[in-house]
């Protein structure tokens, strides 16, 4: 009797564990995890359904159950209203759907069933798969013949590891798809790829593709190789092009410059006072020729006065010395009487030189041989 009850004890926790299972899945698609049972036939009253996450990390939360006749989905944040059961869990399947699938969602998922003592478990791993980004491509280096230019391609997102792929674009028929010869892949950087010693036939169209598990995406870009003298010729008439314009752009400045300049003093040339400016001079009027005779005939009536004065002057001397002389003979030697009084010198010529000294030698006023105007 003991015997059986410790084989039912026994019989009452026995379980099945199912068996581990990976699923790999694309985000934003749609993904079922399997679990199967069949302890709900016998009494479906006392069934309980248990899902369960743990993550990368390592923390463990429930993704959703049901128990006493209720369904609860929505007991995370994350998941709310992408996860339930994908059939009738009473009937035995307990599978569990998401969608659509985000990269959260990925982790190790345990489901748990049990009924009336007995129990069934499964795992199930789940990987979410991320589609490479868009990636960007892009040049660097010269565009000339003879350089080198590199390719480069990547994409900012996507499930590790991203493979890529560099190639020509076939835009005519019969152009070549493979990459110019001398052509490097840097390995530690994949994306990179190396045109060594361009040439023209190198110009054309390169597309890079990136792609993983989850799919492929990919960019385009042009090369464009030139001729270096035709880059200098460019060179040489954007500096004309940028020097010119320069040149009418100063020679127009300097034109309305001078112009506002030329204005500005026609406006302020009659008000300006300068108080260093000198004083204007005398214009001397040249007489005319009327004065010019008048003055010339007053100064040759000045010069005859000036020598008949000098010859007065000349000839009273004598005559006065000889009246002197005369003078004093008589009263020496004079007789007495009327004789004497007859014989007393004449004064006439000393009456006449005085006169003459005494005219008065008149200069007009407009002798002055210049004005002042």
């Amino acid at each position: 009797m003991t015997l059986l009850v410790l084989l039912g004890l026994v019989s009452y926790y026995v379980g099945t564990l199912g068996t581990h299972t990976e699923i790999k899945k694309v985000a934003e698609e749609k993904v079922t995890l399997p679990c199967h049972h069949q302890l709900g036939l016998p009494e479906k009253d006392t069934l309980d359904i248990e899902w369960l996450l743990t993550d990368r990390e390592g923390n463990q939360k429930v993704v959703i159950t049901y128990s006493s006749h209720h369904v609860y989905n929505n007991l995370t944040e994350e998941q709310k209203g992408r996860v339930a059961f994908a059939s009738n869990f009473l009937a035995g399947d307990a599978s569990l759907q998401i969608e659509p699938l985000k990269p959260s969602d990925e982790g190790r998922y345990t489901c748990k069933v049990k009924n009336s003592g007995r129990y069934v478990w499964s795992y199930v791993i789940l990987k979410v798969l991320v589609r490479p980004s868009k990636p960007k491509c892009e040049l660097e280096g010269e565009l000339t013949e003879g350089s080198d230019l590199t390719l480069q391609c990547e994409s900012s997102s996507g499930t590790e590891p991203i493979v890529y792929s560099w190639q020509r674009v076939q835009e005519k028929e019969g152009e070549d798809e493979r990459l110019p010869p001398k052509s490097k892949i840097d390995y530690n950087h994949p994306g990179r790829v190396l045109l060594q010693n361009l040439t023209m036939s190198s110009s054309g169209l390169y597309q890079c593709t990136a792609g993983n598990e989850a799919g492929k995406e990919s960019c385009v870009v042009r090369v464009t190789v030139q001729y270096v003298q035709s880059v200098g010729m460019i060179a040489g008439a954007v500096t004309g092009m940028v020097a010119g314009a320069l040149l009418i752009f100063l020679l127009v400045w300097l034109l309305i410059r001078r112009k506002d300049k030329k204005r500005y003093e026609e406006e302020e040339r009659p008000n300006e006072i300068r108080e260093d400016a000198e004083a204007p001079k005398a214009r001397l009027v040249k007489p005319s020729s009327s004065s010019s005779g008048s003055r010339s005939s007053r100064s040759g009536s000045s010069s005859t006065r000036s020598t008949a004065n000098s010859g007065s002057r000349s000839q009273r001397t004598p005559c006065a010395e000889a009246a002197r002389r005369q003078g004093q003979a008589a009263h020496t030697y004079g007789p007495v009487g009327p004789e004497a009084r007859s014989s007393e010198p004449k004064k006439a010529p000393h009456a006449t030189l005085t006169k003459a000294e005494n005219t008065p030698s008149t200069i007009p006023s407009q002798s002055r041989a210049f004005q002042t105007v």
